[in-house]
């Protein structure tokens, strides 16, 4: 049975338990696992936390319970595990903004590099500058360049919120090009996209999750990569680095818990969940949204999340 997006929603927060084959040396949980979530459910990172859990539950000797706590950005969801206890049994669906963009735009009652232990990367999904397909002003990043120098806020471009990954991007192409767009945030993705698709900005930033149907029936036109290279389902979009513009921008996800955790324990909650990554469901999963792989083990996961931050905070001081 294929994972779907009715399924995922309908399925129950607490997973079956399923006891593992054998008794596992050293730490265990005793408790049922909290899966922080800092959207609402339905949205990218509450489907990505329902997949993995789903598939990682059989590993598992006690429950794996997945929480929505939404609002700001997830910086509420954020700040709940950073001041949890580091003993295993809280974790946050981390990588997007909480993480590598809102630092950068306001300060927050958690340290992104500091308040966390990185466990495991599960999804790294390429960004793309989309504009309207029919209809639409460009069908090039070229003319979106050359339009925006010819003069300055005459390219439009929507944002998910101020201080969101989609509104860092902009900020850091517009430092990359030397030119001046103009901002219009809205209140999450959803919204952004029907803008795009209204005629209300000629600009938008879509995760390879988000495009899916929409590029195929030519609504939306992905017209760059924010990624190092090309995305095998969409071969054809360049990547920016081709284009002469140093960015890249990836929305990662995979689970942080707070700091302080010991090695162990990182160790058994890393290789379950990397073992369910093996899973018939999170494989079809990933098929679905068109991505490769996204693993990383945790220290590389946080290179990456701290190096994007980094990139978003240059950026913002060059402005």
């Amino acid at each position: 049975m294929s994972v779907t997006r009715r399924t995922l929603l309908a399925a129950p927060l607490a997973l079956p338990f399923i006891a593992p084959a054998r008794a596992q040396p050293g730490w265990q949980p005793t408790r049922p696992i909290q899966l922080i979530v800092g959207f609402a459910p339905g949205g990218g990172s509450d489907i990505i936390a329902r997949t993995i859990a789903e598939a990682a539950a059989p590993l598992f000797p006690q429950p794996l319970v997945v929480v929505n706590r939404p609002g700001a950005g997830g910086a509420i969801a954020a700040e709940f595990v950073s001041r949890a206890a580091p003993d295993g049994h809280t974790l946050l669906i981390a990588g997007g903004s909480e993480s590598t963009s809102l630092p950068a735009h306001r300060d927050l009652p958690y340290d992104p590099k500091r308040s966390f232990t990185s466990v495991i990367r599960l999804t790294r999904n390429a960004h793309f500058i989309c504009a309207r397909g029919k209809g639409g002003r460009f069908t090039s990043m070229q003319q979106v360049i050359e339009a925006a120098k010819a003069r300055p806020e005459a390219v439009t471009h929507g944002s998910s919120g101020v201080g969101t990954l989609s509104h860092s991007i902009f900020i850091m192409l517009g430092r990359a090009t030397g030119t001046e767009l103009l901002h219009v945030p809205y209140t999450g993705g959803g919204p952004q996209q029907q803008a795009l698709l209204a005629g209300q900005v000629d600009l938008v930033v879509q995760a390879s999750d988000e495009l899916r149907g929409l590029a195929a029936s030519g609504d939306i036109l992905p017209l760059a990569c924010a990624s190092a290279r090309r995305m095998p389902a969409y071969p054809q979009v360049p990547t920016l680095r081709e284009l002469g513009i140093e960015l890249v921008a990836d929305n990662m996800k995979g689970w942080v818990g707070p700091a302080g955790m010991p090695p162990e324990m990182v160790g058994y909650l890393h290789d379950r969940f990397r073992q369910g990554m093996s899973s018939p469901g999170w494989q079809r999963f990933m098929e679905t949204t068109g991505e490769a792989d996204g693993y990383a083990n945790g220290a590389d996961f946080q290179r990456d999340m701290d190096t994007l931050l980094d990139n978003i905070r240059a950026a913002m001081r060059r402005a």
